[in-house]
């Protein structure tokens, strides 16, 4: 399953490698990877391939799921279609409390004491998707844990999971991915301990030159 996904990521480029000439993030990082599940949604088999993995990662890992909670945004339609694979009720997680209405950061129904699903699209440090859990904990739901298609597997966003005692299984991972790459010929084979470097440690920017 994580070689498929990943061959599925890299070849409508939702999953682009780049080491001689990284992208820059936000934070000002620069970075090797760019990642943008959303397009999984527009490629007919890979969405397949996706949404199927999901279910079977609920259906292995969270037997007793009664609901699926997506992140917001990307989260929401795999956690959408994945529920309606497996026949259970979704909803999903807002950034922020609405400022008018009912004032909902929860959107669809969610009891006390609900085994809870979260679907996430990518985990990098852990920040975003742990909130969410803290959100739906604080509204009284069980959170079993999370099902992702990609984690980049880098030491601060496990410890941050490890530290909210919550769980995450993805349907592929950075490893796997630029395993995959360097197989498929989208990297020269070189490029693979660059590119662990920078997973390893995103702020140490030496892994661009090889160093």
């Amino acid at each position: 399953m994580k070689e498929l996904i990943a061959k599925d990521l890299l070849s409508i480029e939702a999953v682009f490698l780049s080491p001689d000439k990284p992208f820059t993030w936000a934070s000002g990082i620069k970075s090797p990877i760019y990642c943008d599940n959303r397009l999984t949604l527009t490629a007919p088999k890979v969405r397949n391939d996706v949404e199927n993995g999901l279910a079977a990662l609920v259906k292995e890992y969270y037997p007793d799921a009664e609901v699926l909670m997506g992140t917001s945004t990307a989260g929401i339609a795999h956690a959408a279609i994945t529920g309606h694979l497996l026949g259970l009720p979704m909803g999903y997680v807002r950034g922020g409390a609405k400022d008018h209405g009912r004032h909902n950061q929860i959107e669809g129904k969610l009891e006390k004491g609900q085994k809870v699903v979260v679907v996430e699209d990518l985990i990098s440090t852990g920040g975003s998707v742990i909130e969410v859990v803290n959100v739906l904990r604080e509204a009284g739901a069980d959170v079993l844990g999370i099902v992702s298609i990609f984690t980049y597997g880098m030491k601060k966003g496990l410890e941050r999971l490890a530290e909210a005692k919550v769980e995450n299984h993805s349907l592929t991972n950075f490893d796997v991915i630029v395993k995959v790459a360097a197989e498929e010929g989208y990297i020269k084979p070189e490029d693979v301990e660059r590119l662990k470097a920078f997973r390893d440690d995103p702020s140490d920017e030496s892994w661009i030159k090889g160093e």
